[in-house]
């Protein structure tokens, strides 16, 4: 295996040049003694060619096209995924529509689904559940259902290794996403708060950051991630000091920076402005006026 790939007991992280930065991602080979479970083929997949290892067993922690770009290589393998998942897995347009864009950065994007991610769609999609164990002989791979960034968003804990498999709650500076129509910032914040109770020994992520070692370092990073929840709060809280409408507050930016061109950025803004406002409003904290949204 190339010289970035980094084994943490059975585990091994398929390490990119990119280090695991958007639209690659980090995927995981999991050997045991009577299977071999690949997790989230990304780019990095892809752009191998595949790899050296025989795989059984295809696992994916949500349908977003970084975790699925190297799954056309495996036509005939078995896929596991959340049910809340499967159609997205199954197709392009299904996953496409889940971000609610309009018509123009749909079609943007949808070029890019076929052409970067290689996306065509896979038929052979069975599911798991939260708590279903993958028996691969002397290692097991434990399903932990963390919704939030997906409906039905997973992560994988393996034993004996101790290793946590966090998918895209990843720690970045960049915060949580819950940008498409089937995100939750409720049921993300009960994923992390889920995610403090589980001790392992290695935790790793789909993007930038890696694997984080120990208990402590890991709690750390998982509250500055969570940190800035509070922090998209106080900016909204701030920008409506005086009334602004959805369209003023999507295009301030709470996500991404100004300079971002994404063709789904202002859908993700659109979608995440509407979760806090929701909440502030249920709170108490915002109402609704002639003029759009104000701070109270």
């Amino acid at each position: 295996m190339p010289d970035l790939d980094v084994r943490y007991g059975g585990v091994t992280l398929l390490g990119s040049a990119e280090r695991g930065r958007y639209p690659s991602g980090n995927s995981l080979l999991i050997r045991g003694t009577t299977g071999t479970v690949l997790v989230d083929p990304s780019l990095e997949v892809h752009r191998r060619g595949g790899l050296p290892a025989s795989v059984d067993l295809i696992a994916v922690s949500h349908a977003h096209e970084d975790h699925l770009a190297g799954l056309h290589l495996f036509p005939d393998l078995p896929v596991l995924v959340h049910p809340a998942e499967v159609p997205a897995v199954r197709s392009p347009e299904v996953l496409l529509a889940g971000f609610g864009m309009g018509p123009d950065e749909a079609g943007d994007l949808a070029g890019q689904l076929r052409d970067t991610f290689h996306l065509t769609g896979h038929q052979g999609v069975g599911t798991f559940a939260d708590g279903d164990v993958l028996d691969l002989g002397d290692r097991t791979v434990t399903v932990l259902h963390l919704p939030g960034h997906t409906a039905g968003h997973c992560g994988f804990l393996v034993e004996p290794d101790g290793f946590l498999f966090l998918a895209d709650v990843d720690l970045t500076s960049f915060g949580p996403y819950y940008g498409d129509l089937s995100s939750s910032l409720e049921d993300f914040e009960t994923s992390i708060a889920r995610l403090r109770e589980v001790d392992a020994r290695w935790y790793g992520t789909s993007h930038h950051v890696g694997v984080v070692e120990g208990r402590e370092g890991f709690l750390a990073a998982l509250d500055r991630f969570t940190a800035v929840i509070r922090r998209r709060d106080d900016v909204l809280l701030e920008l409506l000091r005086q009334p602004r409408t959805l369209e003023d507050v999507v295009a301030h930016r709470l996500v991404y920076r100004p300079h971002a061109q994404l063709p789904f950025a202002d859908a993700v803004e659109r979608r995440t402005a509407v979760l806090h406002l929701e909440r502030l409003e249920r709170r108490g904290l915002v109402v609704r006026t002639v003029d759009g949204y104000l701070a109270v």
